[in-house]
């Protein structure tokens, strides 16, 4: 959450080379977050990026930017990784 929470929007793949975790697992986890309505998704292509639902209550966004804020090291050391992807999804510039 943390991860998607600072870049927007995160595909799958994007995911486990930051996380440095197996596909299935990432998916799972992500499966159950959009169940609890705690992210979103699109489709663009072969593609599905995540993001942190829009209409979670203020309170919530709030502990998200503080978690975020609280865990610097973690975001920079994932982050590091998900930059050094080479081959990472292209987003569609203005949408549609």
């Amino acid at each position: 959450m943390l991860l998607i929470e600072q870049e927007s929007e995160l595909c799958v793949c994007e995911l486990t080379e930051a996380l440095q975790e197996i596909q299935p697992k990432i998916s799972r986890h992500l499966a159950q977050l959009r169940k609890c309505e705690l992210l979103v998704d699109r489709r663009q292509g072969q593609w599905v990026f995540y993001r942190v639902n829009p209409t979670l209550p203020e309170w919530a966004k709030q502990v998200l930017r503080a978690t975020s804020k609280n865990n610097t090291q973690f975001l920079a050391e994932n982050l590091s990784r998900l930059y050094s992807k080479g081959d990472r999804p292209e987003r569609i510039k203005g949408c549609c």
